[in-house]
């Protein structure tokens, strides 16, 4: 699977784990959400590491343009709150920063 497909599979498994934590001590879910929502945090750090790079803080900076794409996304689609023109500017911004991350021109 290509980068772009592992880090969308890592930003639905961190924000599906981060989601329990929250409906548990935010929304007054039972503490029982966190159990899964541990198993999603572990899955999320194994797809991370599936992404093919050379360094390990790449990896992670690159993510961050993707998580906060996909936390808007969830924002919009779950929470059911639409993005203003600001969160939709940040996203593109955070973007644009994850691509110029991952595949900009390196030095050999």
């Amino acid at each position: 699977m290509a980068a772009v497909g592992w880090y969308i599979v890592a930003a639905l498994g961190e924000i599906a784990g981060c989601f329990a934590f929250w409906a548990w001590l935010r929304l007054g879910k039972t503490a029982w959400w966190v159990l899964p929502g541990m198993a999603s945090l572990a899955f999320f750090a194994y797809a991370l590491t599936r992404v093919e790079t050379d360094f390990a803080g790449r990896a992670y900076a690159a993510y961050g343009g993707v998580y906060i794409t996909a936390s808007i996304l969830w924002m919009w689609s779950v929470e059911r709150q639409t993005p203003d023109r600001w969160d939709i500017i940040g996203m593109a911004v955070a973007l644009t920063g994850a691509a110029i991350i991952l595949w900009g021109p390196r030095a050999a």
